[in-house]
């Protein structure tokens, strides 16, 4: 079923620049400037860790450990071609991929290049896999709401729906800190641009953080989303509203959030009527990519091959794509089906 899940068309909307990276890659790169990394980096499988081991502060740990590897455009553009390369083999036909350009300034000449480089490279890789690549820039709670500001305003120069184009605008990191309210300034910027607003929020805390997200930033899609199936009625008001959520169950259950797979609320959004994008989101750090998600689906919760098709569906649904993408691709899923 696997092999037969590769070929469903699907987006993914929710993975980050660093931890796209390929753990080959990552070895490579480590090898080539004499870095040493975190055993657990190169051995541990997360989801081997006792769930009582496992947290917010050990994932931070290793992703940030990872991103000093990321020092050149070769690298940066290195990342994001064989993002494409792996999206289109397990079917995806759009990426929107989240970076904080941020980290990656001081080795390129600053913010602006940083992105161009990323965006440049989003448009030549989907050229040469036929995956549309697009970007969502995403700001961090661990900074200054000014910070978001101004990636908000960097990001709004290159609008668009298209490959190589900014298509929304994000906030990620830890959750619990940072006021949601104050990021709300940097999120208007980005509307204003025509820039959907996609932050993280109900993964590492529950409903009364999504309720923040949601009244201040006013998001067409959820990063995780998942802790909103602790309130019905909160959930019923979001699908109403037509958000999106943004899925990922290998992370919900690294990051302790769940104790296992089987315990992730799929079957909870999926009967609510909610609108679902199965995402990978740091499958370097997780061992766990776009498919794995729709296996987990399948296998851990007996999801029927019409429910997986919804879930595809669902996905290009929340994407960012021009309408006239999105019928293909949702016919391309009832040819898909008709087959099965």
């Amino acid at each position: 079923m696997k092999k037969g899940l590769a070929s469903l068309p699907k987006t993914h909307l929710h993975l980050h620049f660093t931890g796209a990276m390929r753990p080959e890659t990552m070895r490579a790169l480590a090898l080539e400037q004499g870095t040493r990394l975190p055993a657990h980096l190169l051995e541990q499988d997360p989801l081997t860790v006792p769930a009582d081991a496992r947290g917010w502060f050990r994932f931070q740990r290793s992703y940030d450990a990872a991103r000093t590897l990321v020092r050149s455009e070769t690298v940066m553009r290195r990342i994001v071609r064989e993002a494409a390369e792996d999206d289109a083999a397990e079917g995806s036909v759009r990426l929107e991929m989240q970076v904080d350009p941020t980290s990656y300034a001081p080795w390129v000449g600053g913010l602006t290049p940083a992105l161009e480089i990323i965006l440049d490279e989003a448009k030549e890789a989907s050229k040469a896999t036929g995956v549309e690549v697009a970007v969502i820039v995403a700001a961090s709670r661990t900074r200054h709401p000014l910070d978001a500001r101004t990636l908000a305003r960097l990001a709004a120069q290159y609008a668009g729906d298209g490959p190589g184009e900014v298509v929304g605008f994000g906030l990620s990191n830890d959750e619990r800190v940072g006021e949601t309210s104050e990021f709300s300034a940097a999120f208007r910027i980005a509307k204003q641009a025509g820039l959907a607003a996609v932050p993280h929020g109900g993964e590492l805390l529950g409903p009364d953080s999504i309720r923040q997200v949601v009244g201040h930033l006013g998001p067409k899609r959820l990063g995780h989303g998942v802790r909103v199936s602790e309130d019905p009625v909160l959930l019923q008001r979001l699908v109403e509203e037509d958000i999106a959520f943004e899925v990922c169950p290998t992370s919900n259950v690294s990051l302790g959030v769940y104790p296992s797979r089987s315990d992730v609320p799929l079957r909870t959004l999926l009967d609510s009527g909610a609108t679902i994008a199965l995402g990978a989101d740091d499958p370097l750090l997780f061992h766990s990519r776009l498919v794995d998600q729709y296996q987990i689906a399948k296998n851990d919760h007996g999801f029927t091959t019409q429910e997986l098709a919804v879930l595809a569906r669902g996905s290009i649904d929340a994407s960012l794509a021009s309408e006239s993408k999105k019928r293909l691709w949702r016919a391309g899923v009832e040819e898909w089906l008709a087959k099965q």
